[in-house]
């Protein structure tokens, strides 16, 4: 409304201003002739000096032969040569005098235009505009309960790129579960007589970037319907109730554009658990909630309107969103295997000029626990940096640097590090390479640097041979001592421990935690120690308490010290009677900043 008001005075100023100027330049460099009387144009033209009369009615327009123009009046009842000539003009001086009679014009009426009319037009076009204003601004007040929803699909000619499943690598079973789906928009006689119901709603439920709202397109692009896309966000708003009227729009307008799918991304948004939280039954997001719920659980039997939604927080969803009648199939999205990956790649590089050395194969093997997102930023880094060389083709050491650059960040060329920091982040590198080498049952290393990245000031990077979905205790305790293998080789080494192994510490102790937690591969046995599940407040996570006792928990942080202790043992042991190899490679990294996997298995056969 500020907004609004505030508008309308800067045109209202603008008004007033622009006529100021149109009358200020209308006048603007007009200066009156001088005016002279009778005897002083007698005495003028008898001088010789007068070039032109003209008159009009009585006011007569002099110049002079310099050009100076004068003005003068004569009486209005005697012609021009009988008033000059009472004031003694002589007959032969005014002879030279070019004199010209003209007839006076009313010039009231353009007065009366420039005056009275054009102020007058000014203003009917501002309250024009103004009337204009306020209509717009009650037809928008009508229009704040309309669904946000942008149509996708067949009403939209505007969409004329239709993503298909062919469009979607991977997600095999995935997309023949959602086949049924595209069956019945297409055909949904079949299903009927068989006397089957297919689902009314469809939630997809996978980490972020792994292709849920892709899916969701290619639902509607397989199906030929019409695709209204919004978020769960957009049915939030300040006023209590704009929620549901939006929800109520939404359902209405796809049943009237039916077969239709709607498809609400980042349905946690407005599909919260419901309690006796802030604001209890009158709360903007319930009252939202509600609506969606009584939707989706009105529709006609053989209703050709399908809702498909997505959500990466599947625990915070009020339960009744997901009983049978609203979404009765819950799908769930996985992070591509290595196969799927490399399909990935193939779809986001079909455009890009790949030279002959590129092998999505290894790229896909170097990217375990990428999303389809990240491949598809993988490539395009890949195009940026051989764009930035020049190069007219993208070669694999570009992918292999754009792994790199995904993963841990842009390289640090500014950030150089002194001769001490370069050599403690040479041995912690080598220190946990040297550590994975000699494990068990660790992952091999693909690559050692200590060219800073990111908040890192060196990296190694270690890769599973093949994708695990289980894990065993000892994978675990072993990844546990992987990381601390460059903890161990600064405290060998230097005696002491620089801050650069805080994040490894971290990382280890948060997965002895969950050994002993989650897990329950610890000596207290198959139990999962965690959070009461008995409170129903919106902010619930604030509040709850352990479902165990203090002598519990006691016993928890002993065993997650004893898994750190044991490793850090095992760890040291390794290194120790490692030292020689540990210092040799140290001395190599340190001059050479980087060493990959070929160079580094050549080390430990030769013993450096």
């Amino acid at each position: 409304m500020k907004e609004y008001l505030g508008k309308n005075i800067i045109i209202v100023a603008a008004t007033f201003i622009l006529l100021a100027l149109i009358f200020g330049f209308a006048t603007l460099g007009q200066e009156k002739p001088e005016e002279i009387s009778l005897s002083k144009l007698t005495e003028k033209i008898n001088q010789e000096e007068i070039k032109e009369i003209v008159a009009v009615g009585s006011v007569l327009q002099i110049v002079d032969h310099e050009g100076v123009e004068f003005t003068t009046r004569k009486e209005a009842e005697s012609s021009l040569s009988e008033s000059l000539a009472n004031y003694g003009v002589e007959t032969n001086k005014l002879a030279n005098v070019d004199v010209i009679i003209k007839e006076p014009q009313d010039l009231s009426l353009i007065n009366f235009l420039i005056v009275a009319l054009v102020p007058l037009i000014f203003f009917l076009i501002f309250f024009w505009y103004i009337f204009r204003q306020a209509k717009g601004g009650a037809m928008q007040s009508l229009e704040f309960t309309k669904s946000k929803a942008k149509l996708l699909g067949a009403e939209n000619k505007d969409d004329k790129e239709k993503t298909k499943f062919d469009d979607v690598a991977g997600l095999k079973e995935v997309k023949e579960e959602l086949q049924e789906i595209v069956d019945f928009l297409k055909n949904p006689k079949k299903f009927h007589d068989m006397g089957a119901k297919i689902p009314k709603g469809v939630l997809l439920v996978g980490p972020a970037g792994v292709g849920k709202t892709l899916l969701a397109r290619a639902i509607a692009g397989e199906a030929g319907v019409n695709f209204f896309h919004t978020s769960g966000s957009t049915f939030v708003e300040l006023f209590v109730g704009t929620g549901a009227a939006r929800i109520r729009d939404l359902f209405n307008t796809a049943k009237k554009s039916s077969p239709a799918i709607i498809f609400i991304d980042e349905l946690d948004a407005v599909g919260r658990m419901r309690g006796s939280g802030i604001g209890g039954g009158h709360d903007e997001k319930e009252q939202t909630l509600n609506q969606l719920l009584v939707e989706m659980d009105g529709f006609e039997k053989n209703s050709k309107v399908i809702v498909v939604s997505a959500t990466n927080r599947p625990d915070i969803l009020d339960p009744a969103l997901l009983r049978p009648g609203r979404f009765d199939r819950l799908i769930t999205l996985d992070n591509p295997d290595v196969k799927d990956r490399e399909d990935v790649l193939k779809i986001h590089t079909k455009d890009k000029p790949l030279s002959s050395n590129v092998s999505l194969r290894e790229i896909a093997e170097r990217t375990p626990g990428f999303s389809g997102a990240d491949l598809a930023n993988v490539a395009n880094e890949a195009a940026i940096l051989a764009a930035r060389k020049n190069k007219k083709k993208i070669y694999q050491e570009d992918f292999l640097e754009s792994i790199e650059k995904v993963l841990l960040g842009p390289q640090r060329k500014s950030h150089i590090l002194s001769k001490k920091e370069k050599e403690i982040s040479a041995a912690h590198e080598v220190g946990h390479a040297i550590t994975s080498t000699f494990l068990e049952k660790s992952s091999p290393v693909r690559k050692i640097s200590i060219i800073s990245r990111g908040a890192a000031a060196g990296y190694t990077i270690i890769l599973p041979k093949e994708e695990k979905r289980i894990k065993t205790k000892s994978e675990f305790l072993s990844e546990i001592s992987s990381l601390l293998g460059g903890y161990c080789a600064e405290k060998i080494k230097y005696g002491e421990m620089s801050s650069g192994s805080s994040n490894d510490i971290k990382k280890a102790s948060i997965l002895a935690n969950k050994i002993v937690r989650e897990y329950g591969m610890s000596s207290l046995g198959p139990i999962a120690f965690g959070k009461k599940d008995d409170n129903i407040f919106l902010g619930k996570e604030l509040i709850e308490r352990n479902s165990y006792s203090e002598k519990i928990a006691s016993k928890i942080d002993d065993e997650v010290a004893m898994i750190i202790k044991k490793a850090e043992e095992k760890t040291n042991k390794i290194l120790r009677q490692n030292k020689d190899l540990l210092d040799k490679i140290t001395k190599i990294l340190i001059e050479k900043e980087t060493i990959e996997k070929e160079e580094f298995e050549d080390l430990i056969k030769k013993g450096a």
